[in-house]
């Protein structure tokens, strides 16, 4: 028996119809176990605010500057074609992955399984119970890529929190076969060194290559001591999935990285990165490192190694993720200024901190340079009590420009134009009002991602959306049609 089959309850599923959304569910009948909440995207139940800020809060939508607690508003090109709320699986919602005619949305609890060949009727096909936040996902053909960023008592998916002084804790990836998308079978975990916060795949022909990004050692972390400025490379043969293991862990900051704290104030020190996206064809990766935003070759994919690395410590907090444009001579590098749980997108903070960074890719070769141009931040400014930064987003395909549409938390889903660097501007929206007037309650789209003519959100806490925009500037997108879409393996559509 494999570690990851350990539990007899794990494989049996629970059927359900939910006649209201006509919705087909299956569900793996234990009980949910609480995640651990991480550093970086951590949930959150609610924290009071300021008894001024609360009545400025619900001054605000009195006065119909900010839209009222749950309320729907939109730019004139955008609709909201749908949204389905969370079931089983009641755990914060975290990313997407796209397939076909299926979306997967991870869930600290899980992931799920939409069948969205109608978009305005999506319906669930599948709902898998996996404790371990975040539950990062990607899938490539027949595997699904799951991140356990959470100490946990074992790698099987009944597992319970533990501490991570503990030895015997378990982190990392977890690999499932998709090809019944209705019962996802679990087949390879593999431990990594600080757990996977996030993942990015490098797949080829026979195998995938997993870059696993994680951060925050600690000295009485048995699996997890300091330093730890690199990532871990996991070789998935496409065949033997069950095979799956660590091959190396390339040392990205052999300097250490930005130190943060006292010599550079407000920002984070680099552990290791956030995050990844790898744009294959190009056979480079750009790299979202706490302190850092990093360019890499990966010719070799297998063996990552950096080119160029910036560092901004005036306006970046927390260098989070980055996006490529079309081309491949632009990446835009998001800052997850007050770790996802703050309220950051307010006249006090201004236009600069809690926003993109816009970098040129000039040169060739090793002497690719990473140039900064602009920022670009959301132009509506939102209430005390909504986390609000910039967050998970994918290009539009549109040809001749660069348009990208990007979560913002509470700060809702922005579609902006960023064809000159410099001037980047927003060109259609989709937003609730705040969670609560009161209380500061972690909410919002955690990941807005363009996939084959529809835009689809997964909310933190009010589920899966489905949005349209139609607007000139981005039409000749539409005739784009993947078959499978992990934003952080950034495709060629060209």
């Amino acid at each position: 028996m494999k570690p990851w089959e350990r539990s007899p309850q794990r494989r049996r599923y629970l059927g359900a119809a939910v006649a209201a959304f006509g919705l087909v569910a299956s569900l793996l009948a234990v009980s949910p176990a609480a995640a651990t909440p991480d550093p970086g995207d951590a949930p959150s139940s609610g924290r009071v605010t300021s008894s001024q800020a609360a009545d400025d809060t619900r001054a605000a939508i009195e006065s119909g500057e900010i839209p009222g607690v749950d309320e729907i508003v939109h730019s004139d090109n955008v609709s909201h074609l749908t949204n389905i709320p969370k079931q089983d699986l009641k755990g914060t919602n975290s990313d997407l992955a796209f397939q076909g005619e299926y979306a997967f949305a991870g869930n600290y609890d899980g992931f799920v399984i939409y069948d969205i060949s109608r978009p305005k009727r999506p319906r669930i096909v599948s709902q898998v119970l996996c404790p371990g936040s975040q539950n990062d996902v990607s899938v490539s053909g027949d595997l699904l890529f799951l991140s356990t960023d959470s100490s946990r008592s074992d790698n099987s998916c009944n597992s319970t929190t533990q501490p991570a002084t503990e030895k015997s804790s378990w982190e990392g990836m977890k690999v499932f076969d998709i090809s019944d998308k209705r019962n996802p079978r679990y087949v390879a975990a593999v431990e990594t060194s600080c757990g996977s916060h996030t993942h990015t795949l490098a797949p080829d022909r026979k195998n995938v290559y997993v870059y696993v990004s994680s951060y925050s050692p600690s000295e009485t972390f048995p699996d997890c001591r300091p330093p730890h400025d690199g990532i871990s490379v996991i070789k998935v043969p496409r065949k033997a999935p069950e095979k799956a293991a660590v091959i190396d862990f390339p040392v990205l900051f052999p300097d250490g990285g930005n130190p943060g704290g006292t010599t550079n104030p407000g920002v984070s020190q680099t552990t290791g990165c956030h995050d990844l996206t790898t744009f294959p064809k190009l056979k480079l990766a750009a790299g979202a490192c706490m302190g850092d935003g990093i360019l890499l070759d990966i010719a070799d994919p297998a063996k990552p190694r950096v080119i160029d690395r910036v560092e901004d410590n005036v306006n970046f907090a927390f260098w989070h993720s980055a996006t490529f444009n079309e081309r491949g001579n632009k990446v835009v590098f998001t800052d997850e200024l007050g770790g996802g749980v703050a309220a950051t997108c307010d006249e006090a903070t201004g236009s600069t901190r809690g926003a993109d960074g816009i970098y040129d890719i000039t040169g060739k070769g090793d002497k690719r340079k990473l140039v900064f141009r602009g920022y670009y931040k959301i132009p509506r400014h939102q209430a005390a009590t909504e986390n609000c930064v910039a967050h998970n987003g994918s290009l539009i395909p549109v040809k001749g420009r660069d348009i990208m549409v990007q979560a913002w938390y509470q700060g809702g889903v922005s579609i902006w134009d960023f064809t000159d660097s410099t001037r980047p501007k927003e060109i259609g929206y989709f937003e609730r009002g705040p969670v609560s007037a009161d209380t500061l309650v972690t909410g919002g789209s955690w990941s807005a991602y363009y996939y084959n003519g529809y835009i689809y959100s997964n909310d933190i806490t009010k589920g899966f959306d489905v949005l349209k925009i139609d607007d000139r500037r981005t039409d000749s997108a539409r005739s784009v049609r993947l078959r499978e879409l992990n934003v952080q393996t950034q495709p060629d559509y060209r």
